[in-house]
């Protein structure tokens, strides 16, 4: 086995890299940009290497910086992690050179099925599915509209060179496909370095699935079962679980053996993922293959029992694979949840900022947490939004699926906002439930935005009981106070209700019913296990000598407790009063302005495209909130932003 590998990448990738080579006895080396200097990968390596400036390209993608750091520090092996130069064959070329081993396919595989545009062809010659399109590259937009007229709409415009659903647009109609094209290609760019566009068919309520293999360098290959991928949002999975919930025996081996067909065809050899779109009748169509590993590979991981990084480590070793395909077994089901430091009521927006807390659900036998933050870390513009990965295990699907429901509850995360309430509406959704999605899911059912989902009546009441017993606790310390009868509202709901301290917990009466409340609160954390009867919950809860905020289920609440007397008075204070912000649009994040779709004095309707801004390598659309005139401008296409920057005044349209 090699004896010194250097991690050619950052984040919760490069950790989970560490921690299996650690494993392995191998010496790892971190590489890091000037941003991550302090970051976990980092710390968890056995030593590290400044690689350059903050953005990628300086850092991650410096190819002769990381190669110098490669050979100063006699590494035997580079894994390359996924994104930046995991899929580079120049990168591999390179280090074969250096004579030092790639942790991933051979150069020339990379080159044949990274170019989306050969991939497609090669695996049409040799008779694997493929999904009726134009063959070549889309050079102009009028080349776009006329090979889309021949397909038929609706189609997909994706980059040749691109993959984690950048580069990539859907056109129902010409004005989309123009428009498509030209965002395609312009995210292509400066993502990839390659604008070169292709088109084919896009198949309506299509579903994403993908078939993990792993090879060798002699001729064995074998395929690990499917990932479900279909939950997306922006062409991003944000939600994978495996099995497919609509895959059967049938299906799986077929699309199995054309996956080990194309590796075989190719040569290919180490982890790699040849994704399918397949639709309603089970018809399945090649995506792409992607020639590294893939973010999702913990939920194979689960239910094989393998770990995919020793595999990988082992066959670039010239080790043989000791497993056959008869004998991979299923057990059980698995599902991961990305942690993303966006705001999805705001269309996704990525969230800047320094994580305050940072607290994760305790690691068990069905619960994995795969992360590359710590509490100070820095959400910054340079890189992807994902914090973390969250990995449930059950038996049974609907057993993974409460575990990971409860799970979400158990992270206390502040200085950013996350996707968690939203991916707990997802989890909880009846349809999700049902397995009976597409990739249109969240488009279908959050067409008018994505909303946080207001409390139940039942939550409202358990979150009450909670309040009831935390101010029990409290007036126990202060005063000896041991019992107690108060008023909690929360929202506009009121509960009236009596506690009484007991040895082990409080008792909490309400509405002629007595409940057993015990809480477990760690001092200076926000993170709350309560159980009401036995049954356990959890709430993250900060009090501020008035107020309790609560988020619990992914929502966000804000509670008081007071005495009868007090509370009858207190209807009488006037309501606060919040400043109306909505005459100028502000950046929300730091970024790079590349396209302004407004001039002064133009009326805009509510939804209409405002400007756009890059950041954390995607495009992010600002858009009107309501009708309205433009009444100056104060950014020019090609501006540099900083997050707050004033961007657009308006003033009423008048009635």
């Amino acid at each position: 086995m090699f004896n010194k590998l250097l991690i050619a990448n950052r984040g919760e990738i490069a950790c989970r890299i560490i921690r299996t080579a650690q494993k392995l006895g191998i010496y790892t080396v971190a590489i890091h940009s000037d941003a991550d200097e302090d970051s976990l990968h980092v710390a968890l390596a056995d030593s590290s290497v400044l690689v350059g400036g903050d953005s990628p390209s300086e850092s991650y993608l410096n190819i002769d910086r990381i190669l110098d750091a490669a050979t100063i520090t006699n590494v035997d092996a580079v894994h390359p992690g996924y994104g930046f130069l995991s899929e580079n064959s120049s990168f591999v070329r390179a280090l074969d050179h250096l004579g030092i081993k790639f942790v991933g396919p051979s150069a020339s595989a990379i080159e044949l099925m990274g170019d989306k545009i050969a991939a497609k062809q090669f695996a049409r010659d040799i008779a694997v599915s493929t999904i009726p399109g134009y063959d070549g590259e889309i050079a102009t937009a009028e080349n776009a509209i006329q090979e889309a007229q021949e397909i038929g709409y609706p189609v997909m415009l994706k980059a040749s060179a691109g993959g984690g659903g950048k580069g990539l647009r859907i056109a129902r109609n010409d004005q989309e496909c123009i428009d498509g094209f030209n965002r395609a290609r312009s995210e292509a760019l400066s993502s990839f370095g390659d604008d070169r566009i292709l088109i084919e068919k896009y198949i309506d309520e299509p579903r994403h699935i993908e078939i993990q293999l792993i090879a060798d360098m002699y001729g064995n290959r074998i395929y690990l079962g499917e990932r479900e991928c279909s939950i997306q949002r922006r062409h991003q999975k944000i939600i994978e679980e495996a099995p497919s919930p609509f895959v059967d025996e049938s299906l799986r081996r077929a699309m199995g053996e054309q996956a080990l067909l194309l590796a075989r065809e190719a040569n290919y050899y180490s982890a790699g993922t040849v994704e399918f779109v397949v639709d309603n009748h089970g018809h399945f169509y090649f995506l792409e293959m992607n020639t590294r590993l893939q973010v999702e590979h913990p939920i194979t991981e689960m239910v094989t029992g393998l770990d995919i990084v020793e595999l990988m480590l082992k066959v670039a070793n010239g080790e043989r694979l000791m497993l056959r395909q008869d004998e991979v077994k299923i057990d059980g089901w698995a599902i991961e949840a990305r942690i993303y430091a966006e705001d999805p009521s705001s269309n996704f927006l990525p969230s800047i900022g320094r994580l305050k807390t940072y607290i994760e659900p305790e690691p068990t036998s069905s619960v994995r947490v795969d992360s590359g933050v710590s509490v100070g870390a820095d959400i910054d513009v340079y890189y992807d939004p994902m914090i973390a990965k969250l990995i449930t295990h059950g038996r049974r699907r609907t057993t993974a699926i409460a575990t990971m429901v409860t799970a979400l509850q158990q992270f206390d995360i502040d200085g950013v906002t996350t996707n968690i309430p939203f991916l707990h509406q997802i989890l909880t959704h009846q349809r999700f439930a049902r397995g009976g999605y597409s990739t249109n899911f969240i488009q279908q059912e959050y067409s008018s935005g994505v909303f946080v989902a207001p409390l139940t009546a039942e939550d409202k009441m358990r979150l009450a009981i909670l309040i009831f017993s935390l101010d029990c606790y409290r007036n126990q310390q202060i005063s000896g106070v041991l019992a107690g009868t108060a008023i909690v509202q929360i929202d506009e709901s009121y509960f009236e209700g009596k506690y009484i301290a007991r040895p082990t917990g409080c008792l909490v009466q309400l509405s002629g019913t007595s409940f057993v409340v015990n809480v477990n609160r760690q001092p200076g954390r926000s993170r709350v296990q309560f159980s009401i009867n036995n049954q356990t919950y959890y709430a993250n809860v900060v009090w501020d000598g008035f107020r309790y905020t609560i988020k619990y289920g992914g929502v966000l609440a804000v509670a008081i407790i007071l005495r009868p007397k007090v509370h009858s008075l207190y209807h009488l204070m006037p309501a606060k009063v919040e400043p109306d912000g909505s005459g100028s649009l502000l950046s929300p994040m730091p970024g790079l302005v590349i396209l302004l779709g407004v001039e002064i004095g133009q009326i805009v309707e509510a939804g209409e495209e405002l400007l756009v801004i890059e950041a954390m390598k995607m495009e992010n659309s600002l858009k009107a909130e309501r009708a309205a005139i433009v009444k100056a401008i104060h950014v020019a296409t090609g501006q540099s932003l900083d997050a707050g920057d004033l961007l657009i005044e308006f003033e009423e349209v008048s009635k």
